[in-house]
């Protein structure tokens, strides 16, 4: 899969795109990622991207010449898949590990990541990306911190990149649920001691034991999530019995 990242700060990419698991896929083979400077896309002797707004206003906004010939010199790229092209914006869609499957499936996705106040809003209204996505409710400075996540996010779903696949299948939100607690060495630590349950070498009750812990950990900490899982009978009449019981302080 290829990942094109187009930003105002290709150096800030070198790093966390040469270690770890990312690190690993791209030396593999698995993985492209190529960093785009948008600065190289722009007619202006100094390499500007950004202008004060019409209007006036706080902030400087990123201005359409260089997004769109950035962006359009990614489609025209011969001997290589169309890119579908993502802009990352508080205002576009939450992404979520649904998406990030989906996206997996794509040959190569490209990320323009916005900066300053915002985005000329002709690139939008000429239908210029494919979607916008945004990693939650807040602002950051930059794209640049949600295209490494959509990055890491997205690679764990192609085939190869995380070794031990079971790990992917058992991750949080794989099955609508939160992942259910892991312990190591030592047993006991501080006074505080592992389950019996995963020392049991009965694999039917670990499942089912874990499985109640999703349960548990969901119920308690992301409530939310469970009006959409797909739930047994049985989960949930665990799930009502455990949300009839007093909690305690």
């Amino acid at each position: 899969m290829r990942f094109d990242v187009v930003t105002i700060f290709p150096g800030y990419f070198a790093s966390p795109f040469g270690e770890s698991l990312i690190g690993r896929a791209v030396a593999a083979g698995l993985l492209e990622i190529r960093v785009v400077d948008l600065r190289d896309y722009t007619d202006d002797p100094h390499r500007k991207v950004d202008d004060e707004a019409f209007g006036g206003g706080p902030g400087m906004v990123l201005t359409a010449p260089p997004v769109f010939a950035a962006v359009e010199a990614l489609r025209a790229e011969e001997g290589a898949p169309a890119p579908h092209v993502v802009f990352l914006s508080p205002q576009g869609r939450r992404f979520d590990a649904a998406r990030a499957r989906e996206l997996a499936a794509m040959p190569r996705v490209a990320l323009v990541c916005g900066r300053y106040e915002g985005i000329d809003e002709r690139t939008r209204e000429a239908r210029l990306f494919d979607e916008e996505v945004s990693l939650g409710d807040f602002v950051l400075s930059g794209g640049e911190v949600a295209a490494l996540a959509l990055v890491e996010a997205v690679s764990r779903y192609v085939p190869g990149v995380v070794g031990d696949e079971g790990s992917v299948r058992s991750d949080s939100f794989e099955d609508g649920l939160l992942d259910y607690p892991h312990y190591s060495r030592p047993r006991s630590f501080r006074g505080l001691d592992v389950p019996e349950v995963p020392f049991s070498g009965h694999h039917e009750r670990i499942r089912l034991w874990r499985r109640e812990q999703q349960l548990r950990a969901t119920l308690e900490r992301r409530p939310d999530l469970l009006e959409k899982a797909a739930l047994s009978d049985e989960e949930r009449a665990f799930l009502e019995r455990l949300a009839a019981k007093p909690r305690s302080h």
